[in-house]
């Protein structure tokens, strides 16, 4: 009798995990990765985002999971509109973990159970696949997209706050309900910079992020995500995103040492480049040699300022949230 209460209690605390599946032309790789999809997922959401070859009504007509739901947009509205959709009706059928999973077969769903183990074992919020952990993977990646993915995991680092994260374009990533529950979906970013964005939305939340090993598999499939074009476009995204987080984080919902290392370390900084360059171009006009006074003036408020941008830096990069929020939630 005992060992069966045991039993009892362990199928209780399973979590229920709901599978996302946002699709843009993927009749070719569709059934396949549903077929992966092992027992533990309880439901199985595909959100057809308006597709011309109508991957909805493919998965219907050919699929007899009866974990899986359907959902068609009537217009595009980009991966993240798709993810959100899916997020929303996962939430409404009570599930404890969603995980979005692409629907081009790059992402393994045999994975799902180490994506989900760091949420289900109350470590983290929030889970990410990480295709750099393992370097004999990378070797399959294209040369541009590890090129692109140094850039832009860069930039995500710094608006996000999540400064021991890496491949922030990695789609593969799984949330605690409670999290996503508190998540803005309006104003988180709908087309390809919604897993920088999501990162960003997290750690205003100061939610715990995990980084899971994982590899990629690439065929015939196309990635509708341009690094030429993504460079540009996510490098200004990521640029608004680090202002507001860094208002935000110490400014308005706190204000430390680091937000006085900040303020002084631009001003100085900023005073001595410009106090310089007037001082440079007055001599080089004039022909009369700069004072050492005068370089000195320029000088120490650019070592200073410099200085204390270094310490709100330091201090910034060890400020990542380290207690998940879904226990307290």
């Amino acid at each position: 009798m005992p060992s069966e209460v045991q039993g009892s209690n362990t199928a209780a605390a399973r979590p229920r995990v709901a599978v996302v599946i946002p699709c843009y032309r993927e009749v070719d790789h569709i059934g396949a990765v549903i077929s992966g999809i092992g027992e533990g997922v309880a439901r199985i959401i595909v959100v057809d985002d308006a597709c011309p070859d109508h991957t909805g009504d493919h998965v219907r007509a050919q699929c007899a999971d009866p974990r899986v739901e359907v959902i068609v947009h009537e217009r595009n509205t980009g991966v993240g509109g798709a993810t959100l959709t899916g997020y929303r009706r996962a939430l409404e059928t009570g599930a404890d973990i969603v995980v979005k999973l692409d629907g081009d077969g790059q992402m393994d769903p045999a994975l799902i159970p180490a994506l989900i183990e760091p949420i289900a074992e109350g470590e983290a919020d929030y889970a990410k696949g990480n295709r750099f952990h393992q370097l004999d993977h990378i070797t399959q990646m294209p040369a541009l997209r590890i090129a692109g993915n140094l850039v832009l995991s860069f930039a995500c680092k710094l608006s996000s706050g999540y400064w021991n994260i890496f491949d922030p374009t990695n789609g593969y990533t799984a949330i605690h309900a409670k999290v996503a529950e508190r998540l803005p979906f309006g104003k988180i970013s709908k087309g390809y910079f919604f897993e920088s964005d999501m990162l960003f939305r997290l750690n205003l939340l100061r939610a715990v992020v995990a980084d899971v090993p994982m590899h990629a598999r690439y065929g015939d499939e196309r990635s509708g995500l341009r690094i030429s074009r993504a460079l540009f476009e996510f490098t200004a995204k990521h640029w608004i995103n680090t202002a507001k987080r860094i208002l935000y984080s110490y400014f308005l919902r706190d204000f430390n040492a680091a937000s006085v290392e900040l303020v002084l370390g631009m001003v100085l900084f900023g005073f001595g480049v410009v106090f310089g360059a007037l001082k440079w171009y007055e001599s080089s006009t004039s022909g009369v040699v700069t004072t050492a006074g005068t370089v000195f003036i320029a000088a120490l408020p650019i070592i200073l300022g410099s200085q204390m941008l270094i310490a709100f830096l330091d201090f910034d990069t060890r400020n990542i949230p380290a207690a998940p929020i879904h226990r307290r939630l």
